[in-house]
């Protein structure tokens, strides 16, 4: 089972497939992290891990369904020309869930609405949340394993690359949590590339693939420019 591992293209294939899977995986933690804002203070690490938790189990679940996987891609229905297949299918569901959520949540950020909703926590639950972050796993992870099937030839380097790559995100979750948290700046950031990723997830789904290091390269440049601001602001604030 593991004679993989006396292969240097294997562990470069490991290594590689671990690196993937954690970029994949920095949208559904900024996705949980937002989430969890909504809940009290002392149930939003059980919340993060429950939810990581489920992303993990999840991808593994569907490693091992491989078969079910590879005849998702087979068409069920043309739409104008198109063939939509089952991955299609989840892929625009979950773009259009990914939208429809983060528009939402930068209306009640530009509202108001949101600091009522977290004044008021009754007004959402724990299970709520963690049925929201189970319905972004699915999308995410079946993104996640499709690109894992398409890298490495052995199952087990597959679900070690899912393992430490969920690992990671879980060790990194609280600090990415508080960050967003603290600068409201960065979540309206945060969603708006959220709605980017839906678009991308909806055109892949229609066979028009947008390369995802051009997602990924405007985020980071994005991010880097938005940190530069918060720093400029602290100073300015210090002074002050």
């Amino acid at each position: 089972m593991f004679e993989w591992i006396y292969s240097p293209e294997a562990w470069i294939s490991l290594f590689t497939l671990i690196g993937l899977e954690i970029v994949l995986g920095i949208d559904n933690i900024i996705f949980i992290a937002i989430l969890c804002a909504k809940l009290p203070q002392n149930q939003r690490n059980k919340a993060r891990i429950v939810g990581l938790g489920f992303a993990m189990i999840s991808r593994i679940a569907l490693l091992f369904s491989l078969f079910l996987i590879m005849k998702l891609t087979t068409p069920i229905f043309s739409v104008f020309g198109n063939e939509i297949s089952g991955r299609d299918l989840i892929l625009i569901i979950g773009g259009l869930f990914l939208i429809l959520k983060s528009t939402t949540e930068i209306h009640h950020s530009v509202t108001g609405e949101e600091e009522n909703r977290q004044t008021n926590t009754k007004s959402v639950s724990f299970a709520s949340i963690i049925v929201q972050i189970s319905i972004l796993d699915i999308v995410f992870s079946l993104d996640s394993v499709i690109t894992a099937v398409g890298m490495a030839d052995h199952i087990d380097i597959m679900i070690i690359a899912v393992v430490v790559a969920v690992g990671v995100m879980m060790l990194a979750s609280g600090a990415i949590s508080r960050f967003v948290d603290s600068n409201p700046t960065i979540k309206i950031l945060a969603l708006s590339f959220l709605i980017l990723v839906g678009v991308a997830l909806i055109a892949d789904g229609f066979d028009f693939h947008i390369p995802k290091g051009y997602i990924y390269f405007s985020m980071a440049f994005s991010l880097v420019v938005e940190s530069i601001n918060i720093i400029i602001r602290n100073k300015k604030n210090k002074i002050l």
